[in-house]
């Protein structure tokens, strides 16, 4: 049917075209040099600040012709990176050549950022910061290291944060709702080549939906011409230990109508990490008996990522896409094996006895999203409304199988002990949205938008124990629980430029009820609650070269499901992990003033305010000599401090960019361990990071990136987590006229990313030093082919509400 459609389409445009005649426009776009410039954006509007009619890309002789042009008055643009654009009124009546059009290399200021070619920039807006990496040393990476890369974002050991905050990803404003695991493991199999820039909005608008701290908005580019392109890129990896891989290819395929993109990449590799742990357990504040482990363990994986997308355009006014996007992680390729070494000492410090744990893990993740948008412009330049429909199917299944035995000091048997553990979670997600934007005379918009989700949830545990080499259901550690979620929401904004001010106010409400089930225990908790999620956005330029601004915000963070499901899962006798069903969402307000200078130095005082925040917390149970991992809410944490960027040209081939970071963090948390006690944990902290962007040779097709950061000690919870550093150094050089590109770097060069926390007040004291392999050695590439002037028009998949789909790491 889809073939018939597409027939009648081709045939109707045919008869169409019968009707008017059409023209083109060629020419050929040089330099000062008089050399030719391959790849430069030839694009028609019918006037300025319209989006694009019609565009083709230069080829490898500067050359261009756009073909099919009804009759009419255009605008001609042309920009290459690094170069003025060039601008030109069309009329076209008839075939037109306009010989050589001669490009100036732009070595200026624009907007705040210094235009060079293969750089990255740094653009601060009124609620966001805009990291541009197109064509950069990054881009032959993957997603995920540009997230590492990118101001303000730091990413270590499996957490993502923004200003000591959890943000939400987003992909050309469409929410990625994975847990932060299968987030970074969907963008390390996600080529850099597409990226365009990486948007991080600090106080997201109302537009944005109210779970999370900040946004992260990763754009891809967008695709002007028709035919056919593909590329083939890879990643290697080389650890202490391990290797890591990742391969992949895209092809992207456009008529007039039709659009189509699909990914796929597989990253095969192998992690190691080893933990020493220490524990002092304690009775009337005096140490009697302590542990030292020795915990390695070796993670296997090879996840794959799926992405498709097709857009149809029925005319100008009106288009119609579908998407999918799939993770799959079999459990052939999904291992992990654990081993520990325990020793327990007595008060004098003298070997009591020892525990050896060894742990082997199998698990398996499926996860597929389906997604269909509708998208109609009126005939207001700018008016248009998108309604949207999605699902998610997310298939998880675990098991364990955990042998432990206890040796005197002189190593002979004292028992041994065996359980097994299955786990499976399913969940089924299904949501409906619609967003209107309405421009306004003299420089106001009007966005307005609702949307509703259903979430359900079934997690299974079953647990079984062993006696005689006889397994049988441990049937006190089993249950079954099934969770409920629905979320009714609406926002409204409205913003407005005047010559000096500038403003934007909105306000989103959320409905939400929750319904947990724990089959064993036969408890069931509701929660429903409403809350409104008020921002407003305020910047005055006060001269040429001076602007403040002032931010307010209100966000909400929902327990995971993971935080909810009661379940104690054992990782070993004496370790285990468990949720709270009855947990609180967590809601900030937050503020920023801000001051900007030349519109390159900023300078920003924050302050934000947590209420019941959801953390993981790791307690000691000094009784049973046990090691307790317990989502739970804490009292309240803040945090204010002082942030200095400035994004600046040294000379004509090295620009740096600057961050510095000073800032308070105050967390009051009950401690469940010692009577539930009400404590704080609180420090003074800094962040601080420079990158340095060079690039060489005439045609700057070799470009290198150095790059340093350094966090000192900082709170978190309970916990004091040790200062670190790391320095990473990238090369890229770009061959065959763009059609390949090669880079090599290495990461962490002197491997100063080893974290310690310490949890210690009270009759609490454990210490972890934990050591990952963060010192990398990477090589790069990527090869396009076909006709690889196209620029991608990937439209990543809204995964509504996966973000919560949180696994223990």
């Amino acid at each position: 049917m889809s073939k018939h459609l597409l027939l009648f389409f081709g045939l109707l445009v045919s008869v169409l075209g019968f009707s008017q005649e059409y023209y083109s426009i060629s020419g050929s776009v040089k330099d000062s040099d008089n050399n030719p410039i391959a790849f430069a954006n030839v694009i028609l509007l019918v006037n300025e600040g319209s989006e694009p009619h019609m565009g083709v890309t230069t080829n490898d002789l500067g050359e261009f012709e756009i073909n099919g042009i009804a009759s009419g008055s255009y605008l001609l643009q042309i920009t290459f990176l690094g170069y003025e654009a060039f601008s030109k009124e069309a009329l076209i009546s008839k075939n037109i050549t306009l010989g050589n059009i001669v490009l100036k290399e732009n070595l200026q200021e624009l907007d705040g950022v210094t235009v060079m070619a293969t750089r990255p920039t740094v653009k601060r807006l009124v609620d966001r910061l805009v990291f541009n990496v197109e064509n950069s040393t990054l881009s032959n990476t993957n997603a995920l290291d540009v997230l590492k890369h990118t101001p303000g974002v730091i990413v270590n050991d499996n957490k993502i944060t923004v200003k000591q905050t959890t943000p939400t990803v987003y992909i050309n404003d469409r929410r990625v709702h994975l847990s932060i695991n299968e987030i970074q493991q969907l963008l390390e199999g996600t080529s850099a080549t597409n990226i365009k820039s990486i948007e991080v909005i600090t106080n997201p608008p109302a537009k944005y939906e109210a779970e999370g701290g900040s946004v992260l908005n990763i754009v891809t580019n967008k695709n002007l011409v028709a035919g056919y392109n593909g590329s083939l890129f890879g990643n290697y990896k080389q650890g202490k230990e391990f290797p890591k891989y990742t391969f992949g290819t895209s092809h992207f395929f456009k008529t007039k109508k039709l659009n189509t993109y699909l990914n796929y990449s597989i990253s095969p590799r192998k992690d190691y990490r080893n933990n020493d742990e220490y524990v002092n357990f304690i009775e009337n504040e005096q140490i009697v008996t302590s542990w030292e482990t020795d915990y390695k363990r070796i993670r296997e994986k090879a996840n794959q990522n799926i992405n498709v997308n097709i857009d149809y355009e029925f005319n100008d006014n009106n288009s119609l896409a579908f998407s999918t996007s799939m993770l799959l992680a079999p459990r052939e390729n999904s291992k992990t094996f654990a081993y520990s070494n325990t020793n327990v000492f007595d008060a004098n410090k003298v070997l009591d006895s020892s525990f050896l744990t060894t742990n082997r893990i199998v698990d398996e993740t499926f996860n597929f999203a389906f997604t269909l948008d509708y998208l109609h412009k009126f005939k207001t330049e700018g008016e248009k409304l998108m309604i949207s429909a999605h699902h998610t199917n997310y298939d998880f299944s675990n098991f364990q199988n955990v042998d432990t035995d206890y040796l005197f000091p002189d190593e002979s048997l004292i028992r041994t002990n065996r359980f097994q553990t299955f786990t499976s979670k399913e969940i089924k997600l299904y949501t409906g949205q619609a967003d209107y934007v309405l421009p306004i005379k003299n420089s106001g918009l009007f966005e307005a938008g609702l949307k509703y989700s259903n979430i359900s949830s079934e997690n299974i545990l079953t647990q079984y124990a062993f006696e005689n080499d006889v397994r049988f259901e441990d049937f006190e550690n089993s249950d079954t629980f099934l969770y409920d979620e629905a979320n009714y929401a609406f926002y409204a904004s409205f913003a407005k430029d005047w010559e000096t001010w500038s403003l934007k106010l909105g306000l989103r409400t959320e409905l939400t009820e929750v319904k947990g089930n724990s089959i064993s225990s036969g408890i069931v908790n509701k929660n429903n609650y409403t809350k409104f999620f008020p921002s407003v956005y305020i910047s005055h330029q006060l001269d040429e070269k001076n602007e403040v601004y002032f931010n307010y915000n209100k966000r909400i963070y929902r327990p995971r499901y993971g935080q909810l499901n009661p379940f104690k899962y054992f990782l070993n006798d004496n370790v285990y992990v468990t949720g709270d069903p009855n947990l609180k969402p967590q809601v900030d307000d937050s503020f920023i003033l801000g001051y900007t200078l030349n519109k390159k130095y900023t300078l920003e005082a924050f302050y934000r305010y947590e209420n019941n925040p959801a953390i993981e917390i790791l307690f000691q149970d000094n009784d049973e000599n046990i090691l307790k991992y317990i989502n739970t809410n804490i009292d309240k944490s803040l945090s204010y401090g002082l942030d200095f960027t400035t994004y600046t040209a040294i000379v004509k081939r090295w620009s740096i960019y600057v961050l510095s970071s000073l800032f308070y963090y105050d967390n009051y948390f009950y401690a469940a361990e010692s009577g539930n006690k009400l404590e704080s944990n609180s420090k003074w902290s800094f962040y601080g990071r420079i990158d340095n962007y060079f690039s060489f040779l005439k045609d700057h097709s070799l470009t290198a990136e150095l790059s340093y950061y350094y966090i000192s000690s900082i709170a978190d919870g309970p916990s004091t987590i040790s200062d670190l550093s790391s320095l990473d150094f990238n090369l890229r050089k770009v061959l065959w006229n763009n059609r390949a590109s090669i880079s090599a770097g290495i990461t962490d060069m002197f491997n100063s990313q080893y974290v310690t926390q310490t949890n210690r007040y009270l009759n609490q004291d454990v210490t972890i030093n934990s050591r990952l392999e963060n010192r990398l050695f990477t090589l790069g590439f990527n090869y396009k082919f076909g006709n690889f002037n196209l620029k991608n028009t990937q439209k990543n998949i809204e995964l509504k509400e996966r973000e919560r789909l949180r696994e223990k790491n």
